[in-house]
Parts: C-alpha cells; sequence; structure tokens
C-alpha cells in the first residue's frame, strides 16, 4: 500500500486529508511537527511526503531541506500543502509540487497520483539560488534564536536544580532537629528510665522507636545525598574493623528476613577486616544494599551476601538477590538521586529513590565505585540468582586516597 507522511500541526487538516486518501487507497501516516514529521521519515521512509509550510519547531522549508540530505529520501517526492508559504521557496528548497490550502477534494487525489508517477514543478535557477541563499540566512537566524533558547532555559534549569538541591539540604537538617529528642526521649521510655511501663505501653513504644529510626535513617539519606550532590559530603577517616560492621547490620536486617521467609546466605571468610575511613557511612552505605535486596525480593527468595578482599588495597561487598532484577534501559539511572522505576504514588515499592545513590557516594569517597551486574547470575546453593547484584568496591586505606587526592 502507497504511504503518505502528512506534516501537519491541525486536527482538521489531518483529519481531511484522511478522509480523502484513505479511502483511496493510501496508507496515511500522521506527524503533528516538523521533528516528529523528519522522525518518522528517516524510520520508516514513506512513498510521498505532504507538508504544510508554518509548523511548529522546524518549519516546512526546513524539514525538506533535511529530508533532502538522506540519500533514502533522496528520490521521495516533497509537496508543500500550505495556506502561508511561497511556491517559488518550496520549489526551490526541495519540494516537488505546492498546493494552496484549502485543497480541492475532488482532484486532490488524483494530484497526488500524479506526483507519485513523477510530475515535479521546477522553479527558474536564479529564483533557485536567491531563495536558497535568503532561506540559508534565515535558517542561521533561526538557529541562533534557538540557541539563545536553550542557553536561557539550561541557565534556568541549573538555577533550579540548585534551588533544588539546597531545598532538600534545608528541609533534611530541620527535620533532622527535631528528630534526636523525639529518638532520645523514646529510648528513655523504652529502657524505663521514665517510670515503669505496661506490656501494652511498651509495644506501642517499639512501634514508635521503629518508626522514628524508619524516619531518622531516610532524613540522614537525604541529607547525605544532598550533600553528594553539593559536594559536601565529608568523611571522618579513622582505623576500623570491617567485619563487626558488616556483622552488625546483617544482625539488624536478620529480623526482617526471617519475617519475610527470605533464605540469607552470607559468606565472609576473614574475621578480621582493618582498615581506614569512616566506619559509620560504610555501615549506613552496606545497610542501604541491604534495604534494597529485601525491598525487591519476594516472600521465600534468596538474599546473598559476599566481603572478600581485592588484591592488596580494597575491599568488596557483594548483595545479590532473587528479584526480578533491573531492566536493562533503566540500569544507567539507578544510582541517580531520586531516580524511581516507579515514581507514583501507588508504586508497589516504598523509598525516596536515594539509597543507591547514598551508596555511590560514600564508595566513591572511599576511593571506589559500585557495580550492577542484572541478572546476578551468583549460584547459591545450587540456586541459580536471577535478580540484581551491586558490588561496592572501596579502598582499605581510605585516608590514604583521600590525601593522594588533595
Amino acid at each position: 500500500m502507497t504511504k503518505i507522511l502528512h506534516i501537519e500541526d491541525d486536527p482538521a487538516n489531518r483529519l481531511l486529508v484522511r478522509k480523502i486518501l484513505v479511502p483511496a487507497g493510501f496508507e496515511v501516516v500522521d506527524a503533528e511537527d516538523g521533528m516528529e514529521g523528519i522522525r518518522k521519515a528517516l524510520a520508516d521512509p514513506p512513498d510521498l511526503v505532504l507538508v504544510d509550510i508554518a509548523i511548529p519547531g522546524l518549519d516546512g522549508y526546513e524539514v525538506t531541506l533535511r529530508l533532502r540530505s538522506e540519500p533514502k529520501l533522496k528520490n521521495v517526492p516533497i509537496v508543500a500543502i500550505t495556506a502561508e508559504g511561497n511556491k517559488e521557496t518550496s520549489l526551490a528548497v526541495g519540494c516537488d509540487g505546492f498546493l494552496e490550502k484549502p485543497i480541492n477534494a475532488r482532484t486532490f487525489v488524483a494530484t497526488i497520483r500524479g506526483y507519485l508517477d513523477g510530475l515535479t514543478e521546477l522553479p527558474t535557477q536564479a529564483t533557485t539560488e536567491d531563495t536558497l541563499r535568503k532561506q540559508s540566512q534565515r535558517i542561521v537566524g533561526h538557529l541562533e534564536d534557538k540557541l539563545r533558547q536553550l542557553s536561557d532555559a539550561n541557565k534556568r534549569l541549573v538555577e533550579l536544580d540548585e534551588a533544588r538541591k539546597e531545598f532538600y539540604r534545608n528541609v533534611s537538617h530541620e527535620l533532622s532537629t527535631p528528630m534526636t529528642p523525639i529518638v532520645g526521649y523514646v529510648r528513655l521510655l523504652c529502657d524505663g528510665e521514665l517510670g515503669p511501663l505496661t506490656e501494652p505501653q511498651r509495644k506501642a513504644l517499639r512501634s514508635v522507636d521503629e518508626c522514628a529510626a524508619r524516619l531518622r535513617g531516610l532524613i540522614d539519606n537525604l541529607l547525605d545525598v544532598t550533600a553528594i550532590e553539593t559536594d559536601r559530603m565529608r568523611f571522618l577517616f579513622k582505623d576500623y574493623d570491617l567485619a563487626p560492621i558488616v556483622k552488625k547490620s546483617i544482625a539488624r536486617w536478620a529480623p526482617e528476613f526471617e519475617s519475610r521467609a527470605i533464605r540469607f546466605v552470607f559468606d565472609m571468610p576473614i574475621d578480621k577486616l582493618p582498615g581506614v575511613g569512616d566506619p559509620e557511612r560504610l555501615g549506613r552505605a552496606f545497610e542501604q544494599l541491604l534495604d534494597n535486596a529485601a525491598k525487591f525480593t519476594p516472600r521465600g527468595g534468596t538474599v546473598f551476601v559476599q566481603v572478600t578482599t581485592r588484591g592488596d588495597d580494597q575491599y568488596e561487598i557483594r548483595v545479590s538477590d532473587s528479584g526480578r532484577g533491573v531492566p536493562e534501559q533503566l540500569k544507567t539511572r539507578v544510582f541517580e538521586p531520586f531516580f524511581q522505576g516507579d515514581g507514583s504514588v501507588t508504586r508497589e515499592f516504598g523509598g525516596a529513590g536515594v539509597g543507591l545513590a547514598v551508596v555511590r557516594g560514600v564508595a566513591r569517597g572511599h576511593g571506589g565505585s559500585v557495580l550492577l551486574r542484572s541478572p546476578a547470575n551468583d549460584e547459591v546453593d545450587g540456586q541459580l540468582l536471577q535478580g540484581a547484584s551491586f558490588t561496592m568496591v572501596f579502598a582499605k586505606h581510605a585516608r590514604r586516597m583521600a590525601a593522594r587526592d588533595d
């Protein structure tokens, strides 16, 4: 079936052309602006292009010049169909014909078939040279105007991004301030320091304590990710042992895995893993990986954690799961702050989308990085995990790395 690409921003005009050509045996593909028309023409070349001159973005002249630059569209008839364009200019830039609106419905099909059969209108040589020169000058002016608009828009986006970062930093700080006494007093109550409690009161306070801890963790993550974005994150380097840091985090998450019947497999062949870095931030980064695994692993699934050394100067923590994995199109974005595959309020998984950004920031602050593999393809006790695998690699002696960077 002969395919006609119709580039027209007016819905009524698109509908009219479709109603005339489709019953006559043509396939009509619509495009609402110049850029869309070019994209569709390049993706699947039509047999003929109908282009309005006064369309948004790139106008009909510019669209024609762009299409004529493509070898595969060199012999495709292009017909200007417009109420505002100039015939000589249209022919000079590469159109094979020029139709004025309103179109003649009775002769329209025969006219289109004529262009398909090779009918071509030619401009005069003098007109062509003069028109192309003027059109080139106009296009240059148009591009300069677009560049100015893009420059202004980019400047505004930078300003908005800086304002967003400052907003998150200020909000996180303001939320963090009252959290300290809240957490402190709840702990005092739970420990019985402020008087005896009944068992129902203890249960209620334990629930409040858990919620406060989650809220405090979220606030800390927001503070960290805004610090990373504004290059203000600071690390307190000191001697540490990675083994108890990892074991403590695992013990904290064990009840969550157990409650959801998630099988947890842990491999750390070395009992003592000395290093120099920020143990608190390393611990929180590891817990973010555990949180991510717990979030995306289905009930009855498997989470695998392995801690190893890489060479003489790096540690490696790998957390793999049997979840759904990370789609190929999202692999480059999962470490972006505030990015979530599903950001709607009805999304299946909660969170603010900052955990993996924090992990990457901590790893980089310790001279390392985070690697993603999906599917994980880790074999655990005969089971091949097909979810995601995140590996945090960092220097054993981060203070030396920082000093070297300075």
